[in-house]
């Protein structure tokens, strides 16, 4: 991981930065959510990604992609979370007290 860290940083800061800007931006969600049976999915997905890449299941320059597509998607998440409670907390702020 350190070796992914070192070289793609630049890419790494900019999945955060990414993040950061669109929790920034989409604080408002009036679309429909995402059912549980579809979060019951991801989940699954997400932790046999997780356990493939702890378990080195996947050889090569392949598992190489992946343990780099985690890395960068979990800085993305954090990112959105961030700005997501950046923007809810300067908004917050800036309303008159009722």
């Amino acid at each position: 991981m350190i070796a992914v860290a070192t070289f793609f940083w630049g890419w790494l800061l900019a999945a955060l930065l990414l993040g950061f800007g669109m929790g920034w931006i989409a604080v408002v969600h009036r679309a429909r959510g995402v059912s549980k049976a579809w979060i019951g999915w991801l989940s699954v997905l997400a932790v046999a990604l997780v356990a493939a890449s702890f378990t080195h299941v996947v050889p090569g320059r392949f598992g190489y992609w992946l343990d780099l597509f985690l890395v960068m998607f979990a800085l993305y998440l954090c990112g959105c979370a961030v700005g997501s409670w950046l923007r809810d907390w300067v908004v917050s702020r800036s309303k008159p007290a009722s």
